[in-house]
């Protein structure tokens, strides 16, 4: 075996480490996730029960019973496919916590000791606030949307055809989780934007140009991720923007305390060279 040989052989290990460490977190995450949809799925009419709050408390402000709400499915299998949504979805919330420690105990081994201290804050934060998103959308937005699609109806003596609101499970599960998935995602924007400031691929002041652009996008944004209806667009686009500002609040920080560390290190070099100069002439 020549010398070319045993550099290979050498370099192959690592890798086989990497990817025997990479199949155990995949194996530890999917594992979770897995015990966290049994779970779900296993309560899933009761999780599916609480969704319809909201909907009773828009049945509520418009003026109608908030106990007699119904919601039907059209297919023998509907229900039982919308359980199995209710518990993915609800699994891969329960599971997240233990995905991103998987992710970050393989990452933090490359990553220095500063790097990891820079790195643990957000992966704190990013669930956190995907959470804040969901209860957005839990208490308020979609009362507010359930409330605009049934001031549609037509009911009462006066009207001569009856139009009444059945969702279908399916339909209102969807509604639910697209709120839930668009509002979280759109409140990782100060962790996201954060990340690239502290790295550099961002500043304060290009952010702060590009406002006009940002709230432009924020409302196409909102017109894709929401339902077609006017509540649910607005009220994704004004907290993204809100976000905005606070992103550029956070790079601004960052921005300042990058200068006052290199600042630091200037002064305490200065301070190093001109001890040095002080012994080398006595």
């Amino acid at each position: 075996m020549n010398i070319h040989d045993d550099d290979i052989d050498k370099s192959s290990a690592p890798l086989m480490e990497h990817l025997i460490e990479l199949r155990q977190r995949l194996m530890w995450a999917i594992g979770g996730f897995f015990v966290a949809f049994l779970f779900c799925f296993f309560f899933a009419k009761q999780l599916f029960n609480l969704l319809v709050i909201p909907f009773q408390w828009a049945t509520g402000w418009a003026g109608l019973d908030p106990t007699k709400v119904d919601l039907i499915y059209t297919a023998p299998q509907e229900f039982f496919f919308t359980q199995i949504k209710l518990g993915m979805f609800g699994g891969l919330i329960l599971a997240f916590p233990l995905i991103a420690a998987q992710l970050y105990k393989f990452v933090a081994p490359g990553l220095y000791k500063n790097e990891r201290g820079a790195f643990l804050p957000f992966l704190i934060a990013s669930p956190i606030l995907f959470l804040i998103g969901g209860a957005l959308v839990y208490f308020f937005f979609t009362p507010m949307v359930m409330w605009f699609f049934l001031s549609m109806q037509q009911v009462g003596p006066d009207e001569e055809i009856q139009i009444s609101l059945l969702p279908r499970v399916s339909e209102y599960l969807g509604l639910i989780m697209t709120l839930i998935f668009s509002f979280g995602l759109v409140f990782q924007l100060p962790v996201v934007t954060s990340l690239m400031a502290r790295v550099g691929l961002l500043t304060s002041a290009g952010l702060a140009d590009k406002r006009k652009y940002a709230i432009v996008i924020a409302f196409v944004v909102a017109a894709v991720l929401t339902p077609p209806d006017p509540v649910s667009q607005i009220g994704l686009a004004l907290p993204t923007i809100l976000l905005y500002e606070i992103s550029i609040f956070l790079a601004r920080r960052i921005e300042k305390k990058r200068a006052e560390a290199e600042a630091a290190r200037a002064k305490a070099e200065a301070d190093a060279a001109a001890q040095a100069a002080v012994e080398g002439q006595t």
